[in-house]
This record gives structure tokens, sequence and C-alpha cells, in this order.
């Protein structure tokens, strides 16, 4: 049996690697097909919410890191309810890839804030780094011509 290809999920931002002090690359977060198996496994209640993983990775409501598990980090959506998707850097083949999904409780992210494992995402994060990402693109340099001026 042949095996499946990894299927693009979602891509990874630097405001999630500012946000937790990670250094993952920015790249393609892929998803295989073993992730079903293992959710049915593990967390088989939500296995039927599989199709909110990319909306998870792309507008996620926190962001944090399991201090038990380097080169990864956690995306928490609330929805219905809270949904955590890991995603972990594999090592050997240089990708990013989903290891896990599950519900959270609101308890468990309040504990997860207050302790700072969670970072809350603000729009504004994703607006300054989408127009800082456009800039080092596009090579555009601002200066400063005069006290409240910019060019």
């Amino acid at each position: 049996m042949k095996n499946k290809p990894l299927e693009k999920v979602g891509i990874y931002k630097a405001v999630y690697n500012s946000l937790t002090g990670q250094n993952l690359p920015c790249s393609d977060i892929m998803q295989s097909p073993g992730l079903k198996t293992h959710i049915q496994k593990r967390h088989p209640s939500i296995v039927h919410q599989m199709y909110l993983i990319p909306r998870i990775i792309a507008n996620p409501d926190y962001v944090g890191c399991d201090p038990t598990k380097p080169c990864s980090i956690e995306l928490v959506k609330k929805l219905s309810e809270h949904f955590l998707v890991s995603v972990t850097l594999d090592t050997r083949n240089g990708y990013l890839f989903v290891s896990s999904f599950y519900d959270i409780s609101k308890s468990k992210v309040e504990r997860r804030l207050n302790s700072g494992r969670l970072k809350r995402i603000h729009q504004d994060w994703y607006s300054y780094f989408r127009l800082l990402y456009f800039l080092c693109e596009n090579s555009i340099i601002f200066m400063k011509i005069g006290r409240n001026d910019w060019l």
C-alpha cells in the first residue's frame, strides 16, 4: 500500500514566532492521513470537526507553546467551544505538520493565559505583520523627512 500524500491545511505565520519566541519556519502546514486515525483513537468526540483545522490555523485567537514539546506550537480558537491545533516541526524532513487536534476547556485556556503559556492574538498583529511582510518582499523603505512626515 502506497503512502497517501500530505495535505496542505495552512501556512505558519511569522507572528506566531514573535509571540512565542519560537523559531519555526514560515512555511506550509501539512496534515497526514494518519491524523484522522489519531483523533478517532484519542479524541473521538471531535473527529467530525476536523474540517475546522484550516480555519483555526488561519485565524487563531491564542497561540502558545507546550514547554515539554520543543519545535511545536499550539493554536487555539473559540468557536462553539475552544479547539486546539498542535503543530510540530518534523526536524528530520523539515516540514510542519498537524500533530493533534482536540477540544480544550475554557478554564484550561484561562489558566494557560494567566501562566503565559498562551498569548492572545489581536487582529492588529496580523495587519502589522502583513504590512511588514509586504514591505520586505517589495523592498520598500521608509525614510523620515520631517517631524511627522514619512515617505
